[in-house]
């Protein structure tokens, strides 16, 4: 079946999986830190200050995410979503109104769990459930609404900032949200069964077993993995929060250097759809492996960059990984681990992939208190990833065998 025909066969389901990512980018770094030189002159911040609170409300998003992702294997996404987002458009509105730098700890909680944390999960564990043999094609086409969110939102959020009172534009994001709400209740009133509640289409995972959580964490792949799933979120996650930081200290405006994103976006919907057809046709096991390569190229291209196009042709390598990560990384818990406990399995993962986020602000943000600049920082960044990339590849190789033959 082609991309195409396999569109236009599940259009309802493949959009509400588009909408719970796109709504996703108002609790995703790229989108909060557009705002961080007007947070940290609002609350008198430096980077390490305004890295640190950001550390501390998505840890505590991370340790709750443990918990919450597993609410997915109990509840269909049309409920879940509808609470996820009524209080997604309360935490924006929080954020327009925060007074202090103790309070916005909690801001940022809010819209890291239900933004990065809960609607993320939504969106691949939906799809992970819904599809089985077109899994890699249902996750690229559900993903494209980071990619639609990462290019559109930067450049109109950059462009009203220039006349609008960032407070403001955090009132503008609920609305998003909000109008977002009726339609996704419209595309799911006809909701596939969870496949928790529908014994007969679950595909199990290693050796043939539909594993649980504890048992996912007492096994040694999942830690082999642990670079796999720490590395884009740490470090990805760092080089957005850092992008006003970043362009100051290579001499870029941030007007140009945000311009960047349609570039980079194509070039992560281009990766996004490769990384589905790979996995439909050669299996996850051949993809994830390398997904970590360009993102570590990507960094080495960024650290020496000095001039504008040479950050578009950086960007445009992250986008490469950030495309086959999206996809794969979300392919890869269905395959290993089986569907039936996916949601309290992705919450362990979800969660270390949100711990990574919060740690990789952070650090950053205290080395550049420290003197040392963030492009100085991604060379060794860009070496962790090819260090996570070999890890990972051992390990799937290792376990590959244990696979079902359909896998």
């Amino acid at each position: 079946m082609g991309y195409l025909r396999f569109l236009i066969d599940n259009r309802l389901f493949l959009l509400a999986g588009f909408l719970l990512t796109f709504t996703s980018s108002f609790g995703q770094t790229y989108f909060i830190s557009l705002f961080a030189g007007e947070i940290k002159g609002a609350f008198g911040l430096t980077d390490g200050g305004w890295g640190g609170i950001y550390t501390i409300g998505t840890t505590l998003s991370a340790v709750t995410m443990i918990w919450a992702g597993s609410l997915t294997d109990r509840f269909r996404v049309r409920h879940l979503s509808l609470a996820v987002m009524i209080m997604l458009a309360l935490a924006c509105v929080a954020m327009s109104l925060v007074p202090n730098g103790f309070l916005l700890v909690f801001v940022i909680y809010a819209l890291r769990l239900m933004g990065q944390g809960m609607l993320s999960q939504l969106g691949s564990v939906a799809m992970s459930r819904w599809f089985i043999a077109t899994r890699g094609r249902a996750l690229s086409l559900s993903s494209m609404g980071y990619a639609v969110g990462q290019a559109l939102l930067p450049v109109v959020f950059v462009g009203l900032l220039l006349t609008t009172d960032w407070r403001n534009l955090w009132l503008v994001a609920a609305v998003c949200v909000v109008v977002t709400i009726p339609l996704m209740q419209f595309l799911l009133r006809q909701e596939r069964t969870p496949q928790s509640m529908s014994g007969d289409t679950q595909s199990t995972g290693m050796g043939g077993v539909h594993w649980t959580r504890t048992r996912m964490l007492r096994h040694p792949l999942f830690y082999i993995l642990v670079p796999l799933v720490l590395g884009p979120s740490t470090w990805g996650t760092a080089l957005f929060f850092q992008q006003v930081h970043l362009t100051e200290v290579k001499g870029w405006s941030l007007v140009s250097y945000v311009a960047l994103m349609p570039a980079f976006t194509l070039s992560s919907i281009a990766f996004t759809f490769f990384a589905g057809w790979a996995i439909d046709r050669f299996g996850v096991k051949w993809v994830v492996p390398f997904q970590m390569v360009p993102f570590g190229v990507s960094f080495l291209v960024l650290a020496y960059a000095d001039t504008i196009f040479m950050a578009g042709i950086g960007l445009l390598i992250f986008g490469v990984g950030q495309g086959m990560q999206g996809t794969a990384t979300s392919a890869l818990w269905a395959v290993f681990y089986g569907t039936r406990n996916l949601g309290a399995i992705k919450a362990a993962a979800a969660a270390l992939m949100v711990f990574g986020s919060a740690i990789g602000p952070g650090i950053t943000g205290a080395l550049i208190d420290y003197g040392v600049d963030f492009p100085d920082q991604m060379i060794p960044i860009a070496f962790f990833y090819f260090g996570g990339a070999l890890l990972a590849g051992i390990g799937i190789l290792r376990y590959q065998r244990d696979l079902p033959v359909a896998a």
